[in-house]
């Protein structure tokens, strides 16, 4: 089990409602344009020392794009919910872009392998980390969502991960069962990766949600990459399928192919050769060279996408998505 810098029980979020109460108050709820470029986004609401948290699931519909630019613009001194992050966490990581961190799954990218950047930025202790469960995280969004300070559950309760928590044992008032008190997490930026948005931020998600619309809800500031701006009629049509409403979302910035090397479902596949070559230029210790040429050598995610294929590469990940998802027969 990786450990990294002790915390001794550290809390990196205030769990207070009405502290988060207030701001939230005091934020616009206007239906109004809220489109800009990755650039702008980046520079106007990510700031040095904020804490954020990645809508998606591990290399599943994850917000690249910004990603990318919170390392181009070398922003430092972040705190990172490591909710599922695993490419996420990789890219973050190999910029050094974050110091502190709420783990339940980071490092590894599954069957791909370990991330050599994620793991020495925790081994040399360059990261001060507490851990949790990836339900354990999910609820401490959901508290925040409801606007409470705290969720009761029992998850870790007993386990090694309870050490390095900072859950507080409670009991329960009518049944005295012991219970884990799972702070309410607020990020201070949301950034999450969706299907399709209007200009206004009202956001719509294919398939499963994970944890998304409480990270949008318990956020601060929420940036929003979509896969496509709709008209706002688009929306209306079907409200049921709006996840996301627009007075959480402060901007959206229309990212084809945003989720790359991810895969976003129902649209394209992972792409694992490049996802492959991150991993071996982290091995063979080409990190800087590999960082140099696609993410601080390129002026955006477009340029990036091109180098790794483009258009060419794409069409073969959406046509590989679409028949594992059966949508050709």
């Amino acid at each position: 089990m990786l450990r990294a810098t002790s915390t001794d029980g550290a809390l990196f979020v205030n769990p207070d409602p009405d502290e988060a109460r207030e701001f939230f108050r005091r934020k616009s709820r206007k239906m109004v344009n809220k489109v800009m470029t990755v650039k702008e986004a980046v520079r106007e609401l990510v700031h040095d020392g904020d804490y954020i948290a990645v809508g998606g699931f591990g290399a599943i519909r994850i917000p690249t794009a910004v990603l990318h630019e919170i390392v181009r613009q070398r922003k430092k001194h972040l705190g990172l919910s490591g909710h599922t992050a695993t490419h996420d966490c990789q890219i973050l990581a190999a910029g050094e872009c974050f110091d502190r961190c709420d783990i339940a799954y980071v490092v590894g990218l599954e069957a791909r392998g370990l991330s050599m950047a994620s793991r020495r930025v925790f081994e040399r202790g360059m990261v001060k980390a507490v851990e949790w469960t990836n339900a354990a995280l999910a609820w401490r969004y959901k508290a925040a969502a409801m606007g409470i300070p705290f969720i009761p559950a029992r998850v870790m309760l007993g386990t090694d991960t309870a050490k390095y928590s900072s859950f507080k044992e409670i009991e329960c008032p009518y049944t005295k069962i012991k219970l884990a008190a799972l702070p309410a997490l607020y990020p201070d930026v949301g950034i999450i990766h969706v299907h399709r948005s209007d200009v206004y931020g009202n956001c719509q998600i294919d398939g499963i949600k994970i944890s998304d619309e409480d990270i949008a809800r318990a956020s601060k500031r929420v940036i929003i990459t979509t896969e496509r701006l709709v008209p706002h009629d688009d929306i209306r049509q079907n409200p049921e399928c709006t996840v996301i409403p627009y007075y959480c979302v402060d901007a959206v910035i229309e990212v084809p192919y945003g989720s790359y090397p991810g895969n976003m479902p129902y649209e394209y596949y992972s792409d694992e050769e490049h996802l492959n070559e991150w991993l071996t230029a982290e091995r063979e210790g080409r990190l800087d060279e590999f960082l140099e040429q696609y993410i601080y050598g390129t002026e955006d995610f477009y340029e990036y996408l091109q180098l790794c294929g483009g258009l060419k590469k794409i069409t073969q990940l959406r046509n590989q998505e679409f028949l594992i998802e059966g949508i050709y027969t």
